[in-house]
């Protein structure tokens, strides 16, 4: 065997390994959990904006900076966009500076987790506890007494004053 073939079989069977850990994830991604409040695609389309929908059902993000929620300092509760469940308290909200809304703390049983591995990376996503849209990821550089930064996006909630 010539010297270029060693390189080229060893070269595929290193990408390959690299693939495995993508592969893995997208097939976790794949088996969804049943969450109480679920509605079809088109249902969740109906109900929901354009960039809700974006965001809560198919996990993306919206721009920094651009939710109103960001300048949101009365007392009140933000709940999900999708279903109306109570997620965090004012109480917990703090400015981050990412231009994200931003809490140290969740209400008892209002999230779920689950890890995200795309962007070549391993991050904690957080999902609402009820219908499992996309709320954004927590992150361990919050302030005491968790010191935890729940950075979610503002188009997947909706504030309710006190």
């Amino acid at each position: 065997m010539n010297p270029q073939t060693n390189r080229r079989t060893a070269l595929g069977w290193l990408c390959a390994g690299a693939a495995l850990p993508v592969l893995a994830a997208c097939g976790e991604a794949a088996q969804a959990k049943a969450y109480p409040v679920h509605f079809t695609d088109a249902e969740w389309r109906r109900k929901l904006t354009a960039d809700q929908y974006r965001i809560l059902r198919q996990a993306g993000t919206e721009r920094p900076y651009s939710s109103p929620l960001n300048s949101e300092h009365r007392a009140g509760t933000f709940l999900c966009a999708a279903d109306g469940n109570p997620l965090f308290s004012s109480k917990t909200k703090f400015d981050s500076g990412t231009g994200w809304p931003s809490f140290w703390k969740p209400l008892p049983g209002a999230i779920d987790t689950a890890t995200d591995s795309t962007l070549g990376m391993s991050r904690t996503e957080v999902r609402c506890a009820r219908c499992g849209g996309h709320l954004g990821h927590v992150f361990d550089d919050g302030p005491p007494p968790t010191g935890k930064r729940f950075c979610m996006n503002g188009a997947a909630m909706k504030f309710k004053p006190a």
